[in-house]
């Protein structure tokens, strides 16, 4: 459901934002557990999509690095510089050049530029494209058909686009996520659910979403039993509450094991081999306080899924590395290992 009715949105988003100098929506990409394939215990019920969006035209997107600490944690500022188009043509229409047309022009034809809407200073406000972007879904509920079949409801969120569905019983809660991609890769930067706890309202937090996306489907195409690998960890997050392992990393580690055992031993008979592995590859890197991140660093990365030239050959991120510099933490992770062993 959350699937075809981006598609019918993204159909009306193109045509509102042709005339205009506001981002230019693409095809939404649904991210999270949901789009891979498997359910946490813990999902909150949610269907993310994201929505990247380019520059209209006369503007360009430039992401500038916030933080330099840990990869998996960096945020980018979205900066927007107005570029000249008075040398691009535009058949049936007139397009005004911010740059070089007067501001009587622009203001006879009410042409704004993006820095003057959804930016503060010279960056793109993400409170302020949240805001766009509802309006934009508000004004397009109307030209998509599954309005006639479907009620929806806006739930308040500062830094995305969130709404219910609802039809007799049934209903589902939906929320879009805008972001701007990293060249012609598959790593972008993202506004993020609110509560992220990203205070300022230009910092776009990385995320590998949509790479990892990508990679199960990669594997779901090559498994001979398409979805054993899901049934591997909903086994596990049916069992995690307590352990102090959270999915995420389950996951990381479910990740890794695919790309060590050939996937044709991922037959349904070979089921118990295969959970006896991923406990195997967690023991090891509990033992030796290291789980490297899936997308960061990873040698055994599809080639299909694309990285920016700065995150080829990087260091791996350790996401255990808490666990090497506080000895009590490791302690709690070998017991909550043996915990899990036993159930």
């Amino acid at each position: 459901v959350t699937a075809e009715l981006m598609e019918s949105f993204t159909r009306v988003f193109v045509d509102s934002v042709s005339n205009s100098f506001y981002p230019v929506p693409q095809e939404a990409i649904g991210v999270g557990s949901a789009f891979e394939g498997w359910i946490p215990q813990e999902w909150d019920g949610v269907y993310r999509v994201l929505v990247p969006l380019n520059p209209p035209p006369g503007h360009a997107f430039y992401l500038e690095l916030n933080s330099a600490g840990q990869m998996a944690a960096r945020t980018f500022s979205v900066r927007v510089e107005l570029v000249c188009t008075c040398e691009r043509e535009q058949p049936g229409e007139k397009l005004l050049c911010l740059l070089h047309h007067s501001q009587e022009e622009l203001r006879q034809k009410q042409e704004r530029s993006l820095l003057e809407t959804l930016c503060t200073g010279s960056y793109l406000d993400v409170e302020k494209t949240s805001r766009w972007f509802s309006q934009l879904v508000r004004c397009s509920w109307l030209h998509v058909p599954q309005c006639y079949s479907w009620h929806l409801v806006f739930q308040p969120c500062s830094r995305s686009c969130r709404f219910q569905l609802s039809r007799g019983q049934k209903s589902l809660t939906v929320e879009l996520l805008f972001g701007v991609r990293q060249g012609d890769s598959d790593i972008f930067v993202s506004s993020q659910p609110a509560e992220a706890n990203f205070t300022a309202s230009t910092a776009w937090p990385e995320t590998y979403a949509v790479a990892e996306v990508k990679f199960f489907r990669h594997i779901a195409r090559q498994m001979p039993c398409e979805s054993l690998h899901l049934k591997c960890l909903q086994v596990f997050t049916c069992i995690l509450r307590g352990t102090g392992f959270s999915s995420s990393a389950w996951k990381t580690v479910v990740m890794h094991v695919l790309s060590i055992v050939p996937l044709s031993r991922w037959s349904r008979r070979e089921f118990v081999l295969r959970l006896w592995d991923i406990m195997g590859y967690l023991r090891f890197c509990v033992q030796w306080k290291r789980l490297d991140h899936f997308v960061l660093g990873n040698e055994r990365l599809p080639a299909e899924i694309s990285l920016p030239p700065a995150m080829r050959g990087v260091e791996p991120l350790n996401l255990f590395e808490h666990l090497a510099r506080d000895p009590a933490a490791h302690r709690e992770a070998m017991q909550a290992y043996e915990q899990l062993h036993f159930c």
